[in-house]
């Protein structure tokens, strides 16, 4: 309470004392009045003195010195804050820079407090939880104090880059973030453990669902850097061995947003639980719209599955072998002129993964090879 809301208390019980001091027939009920003036001024001040919102990191990228290509996820809770409010991230090198992109700069605050986004790799990390009217600057010297439209400002170091929370591989020239974080893609929950995806001695990246612990657990990879417009090529071996309950993907996906389907579009290969001779399809999210999703039938064989982003459009091709312009062997084909997302922080993900609601359920491990990865601007 302030210094005038203190002085109107004191004078209030000054002028009841007063009032029931001469009267003995009044002095219960004054007395029993001041109690309940004191005990709602205390609630006054209780209500005062509630802490504001404050910010905590649940996980924090390796410390740098800094890539304009590396990103890393970077996580956090709000307290006593309330999802309307926004985080606002920073890294820095030399300067702050805002996070992850310029012209995407929140990253939303679920209902239960935490918040998730990529940010590039940096020295030191920073988040501030913000109004709807806290316009942000792409970059500070000095970060903005608690205050205004400013509501919390929490900054942390990066980890230790020897103890980093996330395991990573190298396939096809690119450096991917192996998954170990639980998810509902599937129809989830799905388990995923680093254990199963690695490289073989000729370079080709290994995916399994494989019972752990009487657990099925699941494995997907995601590049740790942005690519933008361009081709993305995939060659797969054999897929046609797995199971109904298996589901494989190769997608884009950005956490910084656009929407509530995150930038997501790819190639997906499963039959989702049930035996059908359709059992792949390109699709950009959401799926259950008609027209942003094309079936086709995935045979055995080595295949090359791939997609050309553009601002406007996107255009599936899938070809018998390991060339992607292999045109006398196309097996399906498809382009999506409405609902493309527009570049923005995404990366590309390979995730194996059980399809939860099948009605045949998974029997033995599965596994998936992805002989090749290709991007061409």
């Amino acid at each position: 309470m302030g210094s005038i809301a203190l002085w109107r208390q004191r004078n209030c019980r000054r002028r009841l004392h007063k009032k029931y001091a001469d009267a003995p027939g009044k002095r219960a009920a004054g007395t029993a009045f001041i109690l309940l003036c004191s005990v709602l001024l205390a609630g006054c001040h209780a209500r005062g003195s509630a802490p504001g919102p404050s910010i905590e990191f649940t996980r924090i990228p390796p410390s740098t010195e800094g890539s304009p290509d590396k990103l890393d996820v970077i996580e956090g809770r709000v307290i006593h804050g309330n999802p309307p409010l926004k985080i606002v991230l920073y890294a820095k090198t030399g300067n702050w820079w805002i996070q992850p992109l310029r012209n995407e700069p929140y990253t939303n605050v679920r209902p239960d407090g935490a918040w998730t986004n990529l940010t590039h790799v940096a020295s030191d990390y920073a988040a501030l939880l913000v109004e709807s009217d806290f316009h942000p600057a792409s970059t500070f010297k000095e970060l903005p104090s608690r205050g205004g439209s400013v509501l919390a400002v929490a900054t942390v170091k990066g980890s230790d880059p020897a103890a980093q929370v996330s395991k990573t591989l190298w396939f096809s020239g690119y450096e991917w973030r192996i998954r170990t974080a639980p998810s509902n893609r599937g129809g989830g929950p799905n388990p995923y453990s680093a254990n199963n995806a690695w490289t073989d001695a000729q370079g080709a990246l290994h995916l399994q669902i494989k019972k752990i612990s009487e657990q099925w657990t699941c494995a997907e990879v995601t590049l740790t850097r942005s690519l933008g417009y361009g081709t993305y090529s995939f060659v797969l071996r054999d897929t046609a061995q797995l199971e109904p309950a298996a589901a494989l993907a190769m997608f884009t996906y950005d956490y910084a947003g656009a929407g509530s389907n995150n930038r997501e579009m790819g190639v997906e290969i499963s039959p989702w639980g049930e035996r059908s001779s359709e059992n792949a399809q390109y699709v950009v999210q959401p799926y259950y719209v008609p027209e942003n999703s094309s079936r086709f039938a995935v045979p055995s064989g080595v295949l090359t599955h791939s997609f050309r982003w553009k601002p406007q459009s996107v255009f599936f091709r899938t070809s018998r072998g390991s060339d992607p312009e292999g045109n006398a062997r196309i097996l399906a084909e498809h382009e999506f002129t409405s609902g493309v997302p527009t570049h923005g922080a995404e990366s590309v993900r390979i995730s194996f993964y059980m399809f939860r609601p099948a009605k045949e359920k998974l029997q033995h491990d599965n596994e998936v090879v992805v002989e090749k990865f290709e991007y061409l601007p």
